[in-house]
């Protein structure tokens, strides 16, 4: 790795990174190199280095795990609120825009998904679904789990571009939860499991019916 002119070295350092990063074409989960191999590869102090992590896990790109070392963000660079719905005054008003979003776009990455994943992307999707059916079961929020699993279908759409869209998806969700007072816990439970079984049936059609269906449910309750 080179390190560019221009900038401070933690910059420049974090730059270099990022586009071994991007070369090396890792996934999020990945590791990254240990620091005195990071020192070596950029040319730069272990301060730099760690000044370098540390610019790069706050733009969501790389996280640091206490222990176990440096791995590249599962957020993949987004934000929490890319598109500032925290500073939206009416929250009902917000829930329901998104949910009526979210109809035009999730029905469809459902059918992507039930075209392109494979046998082990349905087992990560089923134990999501069941994270979420014990919770509710156990009576406990369940909504954060829940966002995940729309996550993950998302993921297996095969879409780059779509894992761009998850902010808004989780805000959506937990809106969501927030005005039905996550009332739907069984209808809940029913759609994951007709949208997880259409996905493994390989069946875009019934995915994109089932992933519908589960938010018209959850519009229907909101109003």
């Amino acid at each position: 790795m080179e390190e560019r002119k221009g900038g401070n070295k933690a910059e420049q350092a974090a730059e270099a990174l990022l586009a071994w990063i991007v070369a090396e074409r890792l996934a999020p989960g990945d590791r990254i190199p240990r620091e005195e191999e990071l020192e070596e590869q950029l040319g730069v102090g272990r301060s730099t280095v760690r000044e370098a992590v540390k610019l790069l896990a706050s733009r969501n790109i790389l996280e640091v795990r206490q222990g176990a070392g440096t791995f590249l963000s599962p957020k993949q660079g987004v934000t929490e609120d890319p598109l500032g719905f925290v500073l939206v005054q009416d929250k009902r008003k917000l829930a329901e825009d998104l949910l009526e979003l979210r109809l035009i776009l999730e029905p469809p990455i459902a059918a992507l998904a039930a075209e392109r994943a494979l046998p082990e992307d349905c087992r990560q999707l089923n134990r999501w679904r069941q994270e979420v059916e014990g919770q509710i079961g156990r009576g406990e929020n369940h909504l954060q789990a829940d966002a995940a699993f729309h996550a993950e279908i998302a993921r297996l759409s095969g879409n780059g571009a779509v894992s761009r869209l998850l902010p808004v998806i989780t805000q959506s969700v937990e809106l969501d939860g927030e005005v039905t007072e996550m009332r739907l816990g069984r209808e809940t439970v029913e759609t994951h499991r007709e949208i997880c079984r259409a996905i493994e049936e390989k069946n875009p059609r019934k995915a994109w019916e089932a992933m519908y269906l589960h938010l018209q449910l959850n519009r229907r309750e909101m109003r």
